[in-house]
């Protein structure tokens, strides 16, 4: 049977998850439950004698305000905000309409071509930005009405953008992998250089289904016949619209895995780029600016408000030896170490069916990440495998965030069943990915080994 402390984990875990569907905010839910169950727990202990762990006193909210203030000096998270607004200031600088402008002359004419270049776009976007959101709206806008033009199929066209736009969580700078190696005290040019070649990987296996699947099925993808022929002229017009990208990925990521700058200090170079980018292209102005600014304020408080609650909900859930808890019940399964981190992989996979990735990456990671480090293996390895397999949520429904953006966006044509019908082939694909990166953990650790020897 459960101890007293077993059984309060259990109903925090289990109110949290009721809690969720009820349409509160997520910052309030997590930091009322921990206020609620502490204060509890320290009222059963001092008037009933119950054993609630180590939770036995009101220094517990002391506890808490310091955990807070701990985790708010940390310099690593100051990178965020400069990333939220270079991915911002990147949607508004006309540098992905230039693009898939050349992309569209220059692969539109063959079968699954307008699809190659939405996800080339994507990659790009992803390597410079790490904003879901901004890129499948901006993919969306962009490339949809030309899909549908030519005659792609709803469901294959509204797989590709959201899809290609989730690239940006995996693909660094992401935002995920900042918080989450916040969370475990792990370098973040580590996992930013471990999660490179997987997120690459992942895009050029999209790339490959599009170009297979409208093959094998010419219904799915038309081509353009509309199109002038190739020239050098052309091809290097294209390569001149990809300049700036590279540019701005190579001074962010070059500086972090070349030691030259802290990810914090490639944030505020990339921030900077990004606004030279806008400028040049005659898109900065003080309404972008000003918006631009006023969007990250906004997203960076979403994000540290449920940073904050989170906090808090591990403190509590710490004084109830609910670490302990989890990891006893996961040692517990009869099944090898690598069985027991496939388990762990499922729980991800099923709970990115109902929750964010921000929740999961500051409630679930804490918790599994010691029990995995004990089973012996490498966490760089295993956070960009869960990080893998955390990118599943966004396209998962019903809360699949990238599904809302898209039909947010998307032609009435387009319906919401046509969009779950085309993620679900590169579900499918990411779900390989992550068997690929757990088979073969030199996907992840072979760069990171060649930067440090």
């Amino acid at each position: 049977m459960f101890e007293t402390n077993e059984l309060i984990v259990i109903a925090m875990l289990g109110s949290f998850i009721l809690l969720i569907f009820s349409g509160y905010p997520v910052a309030w839910i997590l930091a009322g439950i921990s206020v609620l169950f502490s204060a509890g727990s320290i009222i059963a202990y001092q008037y009933f004698d119950v054993d609630t762990y180590f939770l036995t006193d009101w220094r517990i909210f002391g506890v808490m305000v310091q955990r807070i203030y701990t985790q708010m000096t940390n310099w690593v998270l100051v990178a965020l905000p400069m990333f939220i607004f270079m991915g911002l200031m990147l949607e508004r600088s006309g540098v992905a309409e230039k693009l898939m402008k050349n992309f569209v002359e220059l692969f539109g004419r063959f079968r699954g071509g307008l699809g190659v270049a939405v996800i080339t776009i994507g990659i790009l976007l992803a390597a410079s930005t790490g904003i879901v959101g901004a890129s499948v709206v901006l993919l969306a806008m962009l490339s949809i009405p030309t899909m549908l033009e030519q005659k792609y199929s709803p469901a294959f066209a509204s797989g590709i953008v959201a899809s290609a736009g989730t690239l940006g969580i995996l693909i660094p700078p992401s935002i995920m992998l900042i918080i989450m190696a916040d969370q475990l005290s792990l370098p973040v040019g580590d996992l930013f250089m471990g999660a490179l070649i997987p997120g690459v990987m992942l895009g050029l296996m999209y790339i490959a289904y599009v170009v297979i699947a409208a093959t094998l099925f010419p219904s799915l993808a038309r081509p353009k016949t509309d199109l002038p022929p190739i020239t050098l002229k052309m091809i290097l017009s294209t390569l001149w619209a990809v300049i700036p990208s590279l540019g701005l990925i190579l001074a962010v990521l070059g500086s972090i895995f070349l030691g030259i700058a802290t990810p914090t200090e490639a944030a505020g170079v990339g921030a900077l780029g990004a606004t030279i980018l806008a400028a040049m292209n005659g898109r900065l102005n003080k309404e972008v600016l000003k918006d631009v600014s006023m969007k990250t304020s906004i997203t960076t408080a979403f994000v540290f408000g449920i940073f904050l609650g989170a906090t808090a909900f591990a403190v509590v859930m710490r004084s109830l030896g609910g670490d302990e808890f989890i990891g006893g019940l996961l040692r517990s399964i009869p099944l090898s170490p690598e069985g027991i981190v496939i388990v762990i992989l499922l729980i991800t996979f099923a709970a990115g069916f109902f929750l964010d990735w921000l929740e999961i990456s500051l409630i679930l990671l804490p918790l599994v990440g010691p029990v995995v480090s004990a089973l012996g293996f490498d966490l760089t390895w295993f956070v960009v495998l869960f990080a893998l397999a955390l990118q599943t949520s966004f396209l998962t429904p019903p809360v699949g965030f990238s599904l809302f953006y898209l039909k947010g966006v998307v032609p009435p044509s387009i319906k919401t069943t046509d969009i779950y019908k085309g993620v679900i082939p590169f579900i499918l694909i990411q779900l390989l990915a992550v068997a690929m990166v757990f088979y073969w953990k030199d996907l992840v650790l072979w760069l990171p080994a060649v930067r440090y020897g």
